[in-house]
């Protein structure tokens, strides 16, 4: 497929092995996308390669292996940057979206905020977005500040001004909710972060996966995302952030590869963005993110956002004609991405995910690491089915007719 083709999800679907399979006597339908997705053959055969040809260790070797490591290394790195509008030297590979976060907890929040600066967050952040700035709050004296949800889980932007304040460092965001599926409008936020003084770090974890994300027009200083839910391997993730920023913050991690020189009593620092690469990086995982967003290019970004909300104005439609259920999340298709978190009476969400995979349907339930999202709304967790490129509404159908059998069980 080339960009603009018509989006043929039947062919994309066969690029996908693991969705060919069966659960019990079901065939399977994949809708915990949310969490992880799965990988294409582009991406699997890539990680073979690598291994069965190319297995070395980079930036430190003069034989043709290493050689074609560092390549190969270096130049999904350069795909990454094109992938969201940004130069390569800004592009930091991290275990994921978790760790990115913490690197700048730590690497620049202790070095920029003293006792009584303020940090603005949201009720509905994943816990990955909060507790990194919970532990920096701890240690250095800052404050915590929150933006509150309304009741179809959007923030209440109303009160963002009133909530920065000259004392505001730090605002950090998602892109778009894991729990509720909320598109936040990131450049109104940053604006007025902007205005106010603050820099602002975006959980981009489910926006780099379903929206086309040009950082530059963005317009936040740091942006974070996993591989891992975008097609490719699990331990890779990246933090994009703006040079100067990168170039003034301090080493998260000491080790091989972000030194320059090492002297008895100190050391100076690798060039950005190997100065925040301590060790031998996960190699093969970086080549995968590469050949994944190599796919999803292919594919067109814009392609697969529109496939996605064609497939969730019918599972929406499908989804609110079954008694009992309350979905969590925005009404208008506009402001949502591909998930729907619902109950469904009394049910509890751990039995109707059972009750689901014994029909062939996977969905996630708990609390989705949105603890504050739970009780913003009274509940203790939600079922929740998350879509991507390769649902169809066929899975959709599979997802109610499961749902039908939780309700002739629960009465």
């Amino acid at each position: 497929m080339t960009p603009g083709a018509d989006f043929d999800v039947e062919a994309i679907r066969a690029d996908f092995p693991a969705l060919n399979q069966a659960v019990g006597d079901k065939s399977l339908v994949y809708l915990d996308n949310a969490a992880t997705s799965q990988k294409p053959r582009a991406v699997l055969q890539v990680l073979d390669a690598y291994y069965e040809r190319d297995n070395a260790n980079v930036h430190r070797g003069i034989h043709e292996l290493s050689r074609r490591a560092t390549e190969a290394y270096e130049d999904a790195r350069r795909k990454v940057a094109a992938f969201i509008g940004a130069d390569p030297s800004e592009v930091i590979w991290t275990r994921g979206t978790t760790e990115a976060i913490n690197l700048v907890a730590w690497a620049w929040g202790m070095e920029n905020l003293d006792e009584g600066d303020e940090i603005l967050l949201t009720e509905m952040e994943h816990h990955s977005n909060l507790v990194p700035w919970q532990l920096l709050a701890r240690r250095t004296g800052a404050v915590l500040r929150y933006l509150e949800l309304d009741d179809q889980g959007r923030l209440m932007l109303d009160g963002l001004d009133d909530l920065l304040t000259d004392r505001t460092r730090l605002v950090a965001v998602s892109h778009v909710s894991n729990a509720l599926g909320t598109i936040n409008p990131v450049q109104e936020i940053v604006a007025a972060a902007k205005a106010a003084g603050a820099i602002v770090l975006v959980d981009g974890a489910q926006g780099a996966v379903h929206l086309p994300v040009d950082v530059g027009e963005l317009g936040a200083d740091f942006y974070c995302f996993s591989g891992h839910k975008m097609c490719g391997p699990t331990g890779i993730g990246v933090l994009w952030g703006r040079a100067e920023l990168l170039e003034a913050m301090e080493p998260f991690q000491g080790g091989g590869e972000m030194i320059e020189f090492v002297h008895r009593d100190h050391s100076t620092w690798a060039r950005v963005p190997h100065k925040f690469e301590a060790g031998t990086p996960n190699i093969a995982g970086a080549v995968g993110l590469g050949a994944a967003v190599d796919y999803l290019r292919e594919l067109s970004m814009p392609a697969v956002a529109r496939h996605e909300r064609e497939l969730m104005a019918y599972a929406m439609d499908r989804v609110r004609d079954i008694d009992g259920i309350r979905i969590f999340g925005p009404e208008s298709l506009e402001d949502r991405s591909a998930v729907i978190s619902f109950t469904l009476g009394d049910a509890h969400p751990h039995d109707i995910s059972t009750i689901l995979d014994a029909e062939g349907v996977a969905v996630r339930a708990g609390h989705h690491c949105a603890q504050l999202v739970m009780k913003r709304y009274d509940v203790a967790a939600t079922a929740r089915a998350s879509f991507y490129l390769y649902n169809t509404p066929d899975d959709v159908d599979r997802l109610v007719d499961g749902l039908q059998v939780v309700q002739s069980i629960f009465g």
